[in-house]
């Protein structure tokens, strides 16, 4: 009598077991697990498959990464684990790694130059087969003391040391499109809500430069007392609209260079009773979940999140495969669009 099916992983049911009770070789077993049946029979892979889930076999695949000499385990560190947009990038990337059996562990690096340059060393990568680094404060110098010797993919702003392949974002383009809709769309007094313009690049620097860029491309002067330093998340993007409202400074666009600023940007205007759009246009920056919900919908910029995660995954996927590049590393610039909602006009 067969035995009845099982939802649950064995454990103790090898391939074989699934080979002897589907009357097939283990190697078919295999082929099906694994993906490669472009030489067996639709008959076949509906028997083995239903074995598979009458036994509970799954396929060990700690063993089989051990076998390669691997743990079947990358690492990613981000800078805060309480931010929407590091959330949504490790929720991409553990998915996509998941898909192909591998395992993302997350850390946070506080975005501290002497965290992220500790992540890196030996000690964190015998951990990992990889390692995925969401650069905040640390600058070629710091990097190029790292030898690598395993798989490494930077995240973030900047271009910094050639040891390592890196993933950027065009925070330049993305801030010049975001800055030029508002002052296309009539905003003429446009505050940049967390940009600097002075000190080293970073992403501050870089989406001023570009709404500075934006200004000058159309003939405009930008405001000095409309570029506030203040900071990029919820709580700071509130502060500061907040203060600006209470000295009497007037302005009529919003370039926040974060959503997460934004979303107190708005919070701010509405409790001071100042139309979105209609008094004050707003753009963000990242094309979070939430922005689609606010009130109103927030435009923003999407700087490819899901293609700067494809990205990631295959370099990375590239570079298990190949082990640590002795040429040149890749550089992968991610180009940014326009979301168009509600908070602009």
């Amino acid at each position: 009598m067969e035995p009845p099916p099982t939802s649950h992983p064995n454990p103790h049911v090898t391939m074989q077991d699934v080979a002897d009770r589907a009357g097939v070789s283990a190697q078919t077993v295999s082929n099906v697990v694994n993906g490669r049946t472009a030489r067996v029979g639709p008959e076949t892979i509906e028997r083995v498959s239903r074995v598979i889930d009458e036994l509970g076999y799954r396929l060990n695949q700690s063993a089989r990464s051990l076998r390669k000499g691997r743990t079947g385990i990358i690492g990613l560190g981000v800078p805060v684990l309480a931010s929407e947009y590091y959330g949504e990038l490790a929720e991409r990337l553990s998915r996509r790694f998941a898909e192909r059996g591998i395992r993302l562990v997350t850390e946070n690096t506080g975005g501290a130059m002497p965290a992220e340059v500790e992540s890196l060393a030996a000690s964190h990568l015998e951990t990992y087969d990889g390692y995925i680094l969401a650069i905040a404060a640390s600058e070629s110098a710091d990097l190029n003391r790292i030898l690598p010797t395993k798989p490494i993919v930077l995240l973030g702003e900047r271009a910094l040391s050639s040891r390592f392949d890196h993933v950027l974002m065009d925070n330049v383009g993305g801030a010049r499109s975001a800055t030029g809709h508002l002052l296309d769309r009539g905003a003429r007094s446009v505050v940049a809500l967390g940009g600097v313009r002075s000190g080293p690049e970073s992403v501050q620097t870089l989406r001023t430069r570009g709404y500075d860029d934006a200004h000058r491309e159309r003939g405009l002067e930008a405001r000095p007392e409309l570029i506030l330093d203040a900071g990029l998340h919820i709580a700071d993007g509130y502060r500061a609209i907040t203060e600006l409202i209470n000295q009497g400074v007037e302005f009529d666009g919003v370039f926040a260079l974060t959503d997460s600023s934004a979303h107190g940007a708005l919070r701010a205007l509405a409790d001071r009773g100042v139309g979105v759009p209609s008094q004050v246009q707003i753009v963000g920056f990242d094309n979070v979940q939430a922005g689609a919900y606010t009130i109103p919908r927030l435009t923003t910029i999407e700087p490819g999140n899901d293609e700067m995660a494809d990205e990631i995954v295959s370099v990375m996927l590239t570079r298990l495969q190949s082990g640590p590049p002795s040429g040149d590393r890749r550089r992968i610039m991610v180009p940014t669009r326009l979301v168009v909602r509600e908070s602009t006009r």
